[in-house]
């Protein structure tokens, strides 16, 4: 009697742990082809300034010599707005945005960039992965005044595909 209620136990916590596996689980769907991009840089020696995104609102803040970027993504065959990253110089952050919930998001990785090599600086960035139809996330930087970074984004966590990169100067 003993030996069956272990094992019955068993089978049950067995049964849960597959079941909430596969409830879980989301399969990411790469885009194919890549999410068109589009750039926008602002000086933000004259900032505040308002970028126009309708959006979200989004605004730089000053910061003397700096260069904000602003990367949206859209679907290349419906236009449908996929997402977004903006680098902030102002506090250095970098965020990321996915304004698609439909099972896939964007990785970025932030890079020091020299003539001739590109070294990861941080985590790769993405947006949390929740069910919420705007996601974002923000990482926050300590970097080197003067230097010179490269912002790339991929559609996959293992940096395989690749969609698009921006460099910028930190000033």
């Amino acid at each position: 009697m003993r030996i069956r209620r272990q094992l019955g136990a068993l089978l049950t916590g067995a049964l849960l742990t597959v079941g909430t596996a596969l409830g879980t689980a989301t399969s990411a769907q790469a885009y194919n082809p890549d999410p068109r991009a589009t750039f926008k840089y602002v000086d933000t020696d004259n900032c505040p300034c308002s970028v126009g995104d309708s959006y979200d609102g989004t605004y730089f803040r000053h910061d003397p010599d700096g260069k904000a970027v602003k990367i949206n993504l859209y679907h290349p065959d419906s236009g449908a707005w996929l997402g977004k990253i903006e680098w902030h110089p102002y506090g250095e952050k970098l965020w990321v945005y996915d304004t698609k919930n439909d099972g896939d998001t964007f990785y970025v990785q932030l890079a020091f960039s020299t003539v001739s090599n590109i070294y990861p600086v941080g985590p790769l960035v993405s947006a949390p992965g929740t069910s919420a139809a705007v996601e974002y996330t923000t990482q926050d930087y300590n970097l080197s005044e003067g230097a010179g970074y490269h912002i790339s984004v991929y559609d996959d966590a293992g940096k395989d595909d690749h969609i698009t990169s921006s460099n910028i100067i930190i000033a």
